[in-house]
């Protein structure tokens, strides 16, 4: 049986038996009905593992035991998602499903046709994704939880592709009429030395023309995932998906 993971703020040091607080030592004492004896793990969400025992049980809190911490890298190379806000939930439903399969980074982007608008709201919805992502992250066991970033304009982040050219980054901006597949070999050859892959989703309505040129002309690729028209709670699903097997990440 995998142990559960929970975040813990502060040092994990082998040896070291520490005290769970908090919503996660309620989470843990109260929902998750941890028992002593019973395995865990706990996290700092920077890559940091500490495997351990449960050693005591409290209302609100357990006590931890840890027999040994190890430090995860970054997987490379960093899968980052730039994805439109969107009405309802179906932006939320993108962070959570592309954080479990292994982002790194999410920018939200208040598209031209983003119905939901977060002017005067920006940090309140940021810390709620930013809150969506550390619990898939938690229930798929990763140690390195992604970071969700600045919400940005289309020139804003037109700014980040033309700066990403002195590096080994990709922006794929995924565009149902694009003639140029992912699978192309000039994609993939593109693919295949980026240090960073960032994939943008659009909006329920689709991306207007005029962001698609100036994205792909600060240099950003416009591609096509398949042959129909994908949610924008899916369409990045399916991109990180074919890239995670591509790149080799699930052999």
């Amino acid at each position: 049986m995998v142990e559960p993971l929970f975040r813990f703020e502060g040092q994990l040091v082998s040896g070291q038996t520490v005290l769970l607080t908090g919503t996660e030592g309620h989470h843990a004492a109260a929902v998750r009905r941890m028992r002593v004896g019973e395995a865990i793990a706990l996290t700092d969400g920077n890559g940091t593992r500490g495997r351990g025992q449960v050693t005591e049980v409290q209302p609100k809190q357990i006590s931890v035991k840890l027999f040994s911490v190890e430090m995860q890298a970054l997987e490379h190379p960093l899968f980052i998602l730039v994805q439109a806000v969107t009405k309802g939930d179906r932006d939320e439903m993108a962070v959570q499903a592309t954080t479990e399969l292994g982002v790194s980074r999410i920018t939200p982007w208040q598209s031209n046709r983003s119905i939901s608008r977060w002017d005067g709201k920006e940090a309140k919805n940021i810390a709620r994704w930013q809150a969506i992502a550390d619990e898939a992250a938690k229930q798929s066991l990763r140690v390195n939880f992604p970071k969700v970033g600045a919400v940005l304009s289309t020139g804003s982040l037109a700014g980040c592709v033309v700066d990403s050219a002195t590096s080994k980054s990709v922006y794929l901006v995924l565009d149902p009429t694009s003639t140029t597949s992912i699978t192309d070999d000039a994609v993939q050859a593109r693919i295949a030395a980026a240090s960073e892959i960032a994939v943008v989703v659009g909006p329920e309505g689709g991306i207007e023309e005029f962001e698609l040129e100036a994205l792909e002309a600060a240099g950003a690729l416009r591609v096509h995932v398949g042959t129909g028209i994908l949610r924008t709670s899916t369409a990045g699903v399916a991109a990180f998906s074919y890239l995670s097997g591509a790149l080799g990440k699930w052999q």
